[in-house]
């Protein structure tokens, strides 16, 4: 059978199921269509109609993606809006629980605490005037209570999406279709596209459920947005086959498609990986990457990091930003009712396309298998904490802590009945992992002491340990030598040392891979938490084998245990583990931000912006003195591996430049695989030196680098390949020297 002969077999075993009417199914890559035809009937009450190319379908919830959060994201690109600000400062009687900690990014990524729906138009009533409905929906909205605190959980919301349709509407002057129609849709030229369909549409609209009021054609299904005048924010969007295309092209182009813009690449690369990783709900901005509702739409073969929607009327699209493939599925299966179920025409077109689609087998190797990996916590947890029996402990930690069961450590260990926890020591950035300053101590709510390591003492003082029998050490790293968690663990193990008591590494994976060694060896220890080990900068350690290389190091006559993980590879990034996410620290957001980390965290010795106090850190840089343009076209220019770059502007509200609009680049990470980031860290400073030679003070970039010689070649202007030649003998005694340590193959 051909690709077509097999889509058309799915679509029509589903509609002798009883499941749909007809469909209408798009499969293209760029400006390529693969596949496209239309089955069936697009009506069958009160008449029979056929389905045809151009039947205009309601969308239903794939409005989120398509309408609402683009334009959302469009104000945050305008300045107008970021997606840290709270929900509050737009909706005041949004407060109250803890509303106030709710931010846009929440709304955009389910994960607010809002709850999932409720029908106003049956609560309200049709008494309610039209111009007081909209004001009574958010005022109830407001006032729900949370299902859980902003940014713990998923709960997939169509209340939250009404909330930033007002924002939109609010923050723009513009209410949502208008707004979308003039800045989206007309400049894509998408002419059948938009909210409440001209009387010009409903003849080729394809009819939604039979009501005793009639058969709903052209009129939006869900009963909220149809409460609201057909713009709920949620769902009323109406659209062809042939329009989405349309959207698709531009938002998988950078955001461009022929002379129209919709949105910056930077905005495209923060809308298409992952920004919400709570459990059951991994979203990006308006988009689904994996949660329950992902399998069906996805089906078995896409990869994991592809992005999706689906629509409750029976429509969906499944999209690889890293390829420009995209599938659009429309049928109108609530016209037969509301318990048809398209799961399975979804998943079997998705498998059929992606057979065709990814037939390459360069592109073949993008795919991830999630590996089931345990950390330590959750070895010892299975253990019972068998290593721990008998003991009172002192629990070095923070929040990511947790087991595959986003379970904390804490709590655990307090309801463990042969370990005692007598106190709490906290890294940089606090037990909570919110802070980005120094630390104060303080009491957790169960009552145990928290001795900060971060504020008046770095190191545990004697009278912390007073009466513990060993230290537990618990902390995500980042596998790169200025993340300052892996030096408090050190002194930790000295502290341990000489107060005669024991010390255990619960280890974790290194989220950047533990093969890859990169960067200068640390001219020698400067006694801060950032410049303490004499490593690679980026050094291929895991925690406890970085543990077990201290001891050697610094002579450290400590009882060191290291809990080791299972199922572990050194060669595995995160992603193919299988583990909850959890920010590492405030400013580490995501797995790209954690690769790129070496080369854009390096600089922020100098006096640049690394995107700190901004929605991106480390996946940007600027400063008002640079151009953007200039500088993206002289990188370009340099093609480094794995990277690629573009002009943007930003004012970061923290730390340098806050306040200030700044120019610069954001950094596409197009192959990880192949990206060097600690040369792209000197390939970047040398051109920053070359082109603003009396502004740029790189002088400083030894602090994180590490390395004095690397640092003078930077000022003398000297190749890159100079200089990283120049950390080869040091990367190589460094291999033999940690050779002992490894624990994983």
């Amino acid at each position: 059978m051909s690709f077509a002969d097999r889509i058309e077999a799915a679509v029509r075993r589903a509609m002798e199921q009883g499941q749909i009417p007809g469909a209408v199914i798009l499969i293209g890559r760029g400006a390529e269509v693969l596949y496209q035809g239309a089955i069936g009937s697009r009506m069958l009450v009160p008449e029979t109609r056929p389905m045809e190319i151009d039947t205009v379908f309601d969308m239903a919830s794939v409005t989120k993606p398509v309408a609402t959060a683009t334009a959302v994201m469009q104000l945050v690109e305008a300045g107008e809006i970021s997606l840290r600000d709270p929900v509050s400062r737009f909706l005041p009687q949004f407060a109250g629980e803890d509303r106030q900690e709710a931010t846009i990014r929440h709304l955009l990524t389910h994960s607010s605490g809002i709850p999932a729906y409720k029908n106003y138009l049956h609560i309200f009533g049709p008494e309610v005037p039209a111009s007081q409905r909209r004001p009574r929906v958010v005022e109830d909205i407001c006032g729900l209570p949370l299902e859980f605190a902003p940014g713990t959980g998923f709960t997939y919301t169509c209340l939250g999406y009404i909330l930033l349709a007002s924002i939109v509407e609010t923050v723009s002057g513009t209410a949502l279709d208008r707004l979308c129609s003039q800045r989206v849709f007309a400049p894509l030229c998408m002419r059948d596209t938009g909210f409440c369909p001209s009387e010009s549409l409903l003849a080729r609209c394809a009819a939604t459920e039979p009501l005793p009021e009639g058969v709903l054609v052209g009129v939006v299904h869900d009963e909220n947005a149809r409460y609201l005048g057909g713009v709920g924010g949620n769902a009323g969007l109406f659209s062809t086959a042939a329009d989405l295309s349309r959207y698709m092209q531009a938002f998988l182009g950078g955001g461009t498609l022929g002379e129209a813009r919709i949105l910056s690449p930077a905005t495209i690369a923060l809308m298409t990986t992952p920004q919400s990783q709570v459990p059951d709900g991994i979203r990006s901005i308006g988009w689904d990457i994996d949660s329950a509702y992902t399998p069906q739409v996805r089906g078995e073969l896409a990869p994991r990091d592809t992005i999706g929607h689906s629509g409750y009327t029976g429509t969906s699209i499944w999209a690889d930003a890293k390829t420009g493939a995209y599938t659009i599925i429309l049928t109108n299966r609530v016209h037969l009712g509301r318990d048809k179920d398209v799961s399975a025409l979804r998943r079997e077109v998705a498998n059929i396309a992606a057979s065709e689609l990814y037939r390459e087998p360069t592109i073949r190797m993008r795919y991830r298998s999630h590996t089931p990996v345990l950390t330590g916590l959750d070895v010892a947890a299975a253990r019972g904490f068998s290593e721990l029996a008998g003991k009172r402990i002192g629990l070095v930690t923070n929040h990511t802590g947790i087991d595959r069961e986003r379970r904390h450590i804490l709590d655990l260990l307090l309801q463990a009945t042969e370990v005692t926890v007598g106190a709490i020591l906290s890294p940089e950035h606090g037990f909570a992992g919110l802070l980005d300053e120094l630390v104060p101590s303080g009491e957790h709510e169960s009552g145990l002491p928290i001795h900060s390591l971060y504020g008046e003492t770095q190191s545990p003082t004697p009278q912390m340990l007073q009466g513990l029998d060993a230290l537990v050490y618990d902390i995500a790293d980042v596998g790169v030598r200025f993340y300052t968690y892996t030096t408090t663990m050190t002194l930790c193990m000295k502290a341990a040392a000489e107060a005669g008591i024991g010390f255990v590494v619960l280890d974790r994976p290194n989220p950047i891979n533990a093969v890859d060694i990169e960067g200068p060896v640390l001219d020698k220890p400067y006694n801060v938490l950032s410049s303490w080990h004499p490593v690679p900068l980026r050094h291929g350690l895991t925690s406890g084998e970085l543990a077990r290389w201290s001891v050697d190091q610094y002579d450290i006559a400590c009882d060191l245990t290291v809990v080791q993980c299972r199922g572990y590879k050194r060669r595995m990034w995160f992603d193919d583990m299988g583990l909850p996410w959890v920010n590492p620290s405030p400013n580490m957001r995501n797995l790209k931000q954690a690769i790129l980390y070496p080369a854009v965290g390096t600089l922020e010795s100098t006096n640049i912006s690394v995107g700190r106090g901004t929605d991106t850190p480390f996946e940007l840089f600027g400063a008002p003195w640079m151009d953007g343009d200039r500088l993206a076209r002289r990188l370009n220019d340099l093609e480094m591996p794995g990277l690629s770059f573009v002009p943007i502007q930003f004012t970061p509200d923290t730390r340098e430049f806050a306040g200030e609009l700044c120019h610069g680049v954001y950094v596409m990470l197009e192959d990880r695989r192949l990206l060097r980031p600690v040369e792209a860290a000197v390939r970047i400073a040398l051109v920053l030196r070359e082109l603003w030679p009396d502004v740029f003070k790189y002088e400083k970039l030894h602090h994180l680098l590490g390395s004095q010689a690397a640092v003078e070649a930077i000022g003398a202007l000297r190749s890159a390949e100079e200089i990283v030649a120049g950390w080869d003998e040091g990367i190589e005694a460094y291999r033999q020297r940690r050779s002992g340590c490894l624990l994983y193959g």
